[in-house]
C-alpha cells in the first residue's frame, strides 16, 4: 500500500489538500482546542464556531483584498445550488426595483384602490418584455447554469449572449471575441439592461479559463453597469481578482479551498437588504416567477452570519486553515504569490505536451487554456493509447488523470495543493510515455527509439552546490520543461550500474 508522499493526485474535485492541514485536522477531529471534544461535535452557534467563521472570512478577505462593501457567506448545496440561488435572488431584486419605480410613477395619477392593480399590470408587461438574464456559455458548467435558469424562469427570459461551441465546430474550447457577444443592451446603449450577466471563470470539464475580466462587461457609468455573477469554483484563490468588478462571486470549496460541504458566496452589500429589498414572495408567485428555498436565500444567510441552519463548521475550519496558510506563506504578495506558482506549474505541463505534439494534443485553444484543469488527448484520443498512458502514470503514483466522463481524454487538475514536484513527476512521465509510444510504433519497422534526459543527477560524487549551479546555468538550453530539474537516484526508475 503506497504512502501519501508516494502518490500525486490530479483529480478534478474533490481535490488534494495540504498534508499539513490534514494532519492538524486529524487532531482537531478528536480534540478541538483542548475542549475534550472534536470539532464536528461542537455547536455551530458556539463562540468557537463563530470564531472559526470570523477567522476564515478574514483570511479570504485578506487574500483577495475584498472591499468592505461586500459580504462573505457560507452555504451548503454546492456550486450547482448557486445556479438556482443566483436566479432566485437577482430576479427578485429586479422585480422589486421595477415595482417601486412603477408605484412611484403611477401613484400621482391613480387612486389608492386602483394603484395596486395598475402596478401589477405594468409589472406583468415588463416581466414579459424586458426581464432578461444574460449567460456566457463557455463550457459544461455555464451551460448547466443557463439551463437551470431556463427551467426556473422560462427559456424566453434567458439570453445566451455567447455560446462558445458556435465558434469551434460544436465543441467547447474557444471564447469568441467580445464584439461577437449578443449582450442585452444597457440603458446607456438604449436598452433596459439584464437582471444579471453570468459567466464561469474556469470550466473544469473543458479546460477553458477566462484569461482576464472581459472589458465589455466593465461599467463606464451607473446606466452602463452589468451585474456580473461569476462561478469561480475551480479557480478560487488561485490568482488575483478585482472583486469590485463583480456583483457576486461564488464557488464550491472542494477544488482549491477545502473539503466538500460548503459553498462560499461573495456578494455586494448593495444587493442585500436593507439597501436592496427583495420582492414579496406572493407577488413573485402571481407573476409566475420562482420563489427559492430559505436555505439558499442570501439575505437570510447574511442576517444570520451564515448560521441560519446547521453549517458544517469542520468544513469551514479546513477552508480557513488552507487560506490562512496561504496568507502566511505569501505575506504582502497575498494571492499573487499563489498565482505565480499556479502559472509556473501549468506552463511546465503545457510546455511538455506541446513539445511532443505527435503524441499529445491539448484540447482548448492556446488563448484560453486553463491553469487549473489541463485537458489533453493521447494519440488523438486513441482508446488504447490513453489507457496505456493512465496505466503508466498509475505505476508512477500519478492518479486522477482521467478526463470527465462527458468528454473523455486526459485531465490534469493543477489545484493549489498539487505540488511543483508532483507536476514535475507528471511531466517526466509524459516524456517517458512518449518514448515508449514511439518505440512501440516504430519498432516493427526496425527503428530503435532512445530517450535521453539532458539533466543532472545528484550522487555522492557530485556536490549539491555544483549540481545546482550547473542546472541553473543550463536550464535556458533544455528544450523540455520536464527535464529542467536536477534529479535524484529515485527518478532513474530501476536503472542500475550507470
Amino acid at each position: 500500500m503506497p504512502s501519501r508522499d508516494q502518490v500525486s493526485y490530479f483529480g478534478a474535485g474533490p481535490a488534494p489538500l495540504p498534508t499539513s492541514v490534514l494532519e492538524k485536522a486529524s487532531q482537531t477531529l478528536l480534540n478541538y482546542n483542548d475542549m475534550g471534544i472534536g470539532i464536528t461535535e461542537i455547536s455551530h452557534r458556539s463562540p468557537e464556531a463563530n470564531q472559526i467563521l470570523a477567522d476564515t472570512k478574514t483570511a479570504l478577505a485578506t487574500l483577495l483584498d475584498i472591499p468592505d462593501d461586500y459580504d462573505i457567506l457560507f452555504l451548503q448545496s454546492g456550486g450547482s445550488g448557486q445556479f438556482s440561488a443566483v436566479v432566485y435572488h437577482m430576479v427578485s431584486s429586479w422585480v422589486e426595483k421595477r415595482r417601486k419605480r412603477a408605484e412611484q410613477e403611477i401613484k400621482a395619477e391613480a387612486s389608492d384602490r386602483a394603484l395596486e392593480q395598475k402596478v401589477f399590470d405594468r409589472l406583468q408587461k415588463e416581466v414579459k418584455e424586458e426581464l432578461r438574464l444574460d449567460y456566457l456559455v463557455t463550457g459544461s458548467w455555464s451551460l448547466k447554469a443557463s439551463q437551470e435558469a431556463a427551467r426556473l424562469v422560462g427559456a424566453e427570459h434567458v439570453n445566451v449572449a455567447m455560446d462558445a461551441r458556435k465558434a469551434n465546430d460544436g465543441k467547447f474550447g474557444k471564447i469568441p471575441a467580445e464584439n461577437e457577444w449578443k449582450l442585452t443592451p444597457t440603458k446607456k446603449q438604449g436598452g433596459t439592461g439584464a437582471a444579471l450577466t453570468y459567466l464561469c471563470d474556469n470550466e473544469t470539464v473543458d479546460g477553458v479559463e477566462f484569461p482576464f475580466f472581459p472589458s465589455v462587461l466593465g461599467a463606464q457609468s451607473p446606466d452602463d453597469e452589468r451585474l456580473v455573477i461569476a462561478d469561480m469554483s475551480s479557480n478560487f484563490i488561485s490568482r488575483k481578482v478585482d472583486v469590485s468588478k463583480y456583483a457576486v462571486i461564488f464557488g464550491g470549496a472542494q477544488k482549491n479551498i477545502g473539503t466538500t460541504g460548503i459553498t462560499i458566496v461573495i456578494v455586494r452589500k448593495s444587493l442585500l437588504p436593507p439597501r436592496a429589498p427583495l420582492a414579496d414572495p406572493r407577488l413573485l408567485r402571481d407573476l409566475k416567477l420562482p420563489v427559492g428555498p430559505i436555505v439558499l436565500d442570501w439575505p437570510t444567510i447574511a442576517k444570520n452570519n451564515s448560521l441560519y441552519n446547521t453549517l458544517p463548521i469542520f468544513d469551514v475550519w479546513v477552508a480557513g486553515q488552507v487560506m490562512q496558510s496561504l496568507v502566511q506563506s505569501y505575506g504582502s504578495k497575498k494571492i499573487a504569490g499563489q498565482q505565480e506558482v499556479s502559472v509556473r506549474k501549468a506552463q511546465l505541463i503545457y510546455e511538455t505536451l506541446d513539445a511532443h505534439r505527435e503524441v499529445y494534443q491539448v484540447v482548448p485553444d492556446k488563448s484560453v487554456r486553463s491553469r487549473m484543469n489541463i485537458c489533453f488527448r493521447v494519440r488523438g484520443g486513441n482508446a488504447d493509447a490513453e489507457k496505456a498512458f493512465l496505466a503508466g502514470a498509475a505505476e508512477r503514483g500519478l492518479l486522477g488523470l482521467k478526463g470527465h466522463r462527458s468528454v473523455g481524454g486526459m485531465r490534469a487538475s493543477n489545484y493549489n495543493a498539487v505540488t511543483l514536484e508532483a507536476v514535475q513527476k507528471l511531466s517526466k512521465a509524459a516524456v517517458a510515455h512518449m518514448a515508449r509510444s514511439c518505440a512501440a510504433e516504430r519498432g516493427p519497422h526496425g527503428i530503435r527509439v532512445n530517450a535521453l534526459s539532458p539533466g543532472y543527477i545528484q550522487t555522492p560524487v557530485i556536490a549539491d552546490e555544483e549540481v545546482e549551479a550547473r542546472s541553473k546555468e543550463g536550464i535556458e538550453h533544455v528544450p523540455s520543461a520536464a527535464l529542467r530539474k536536477a534529479g535524484g537516484a529515485q527518478v532513474l526508475g530501476g536503472v542500475e550500474g550507470q
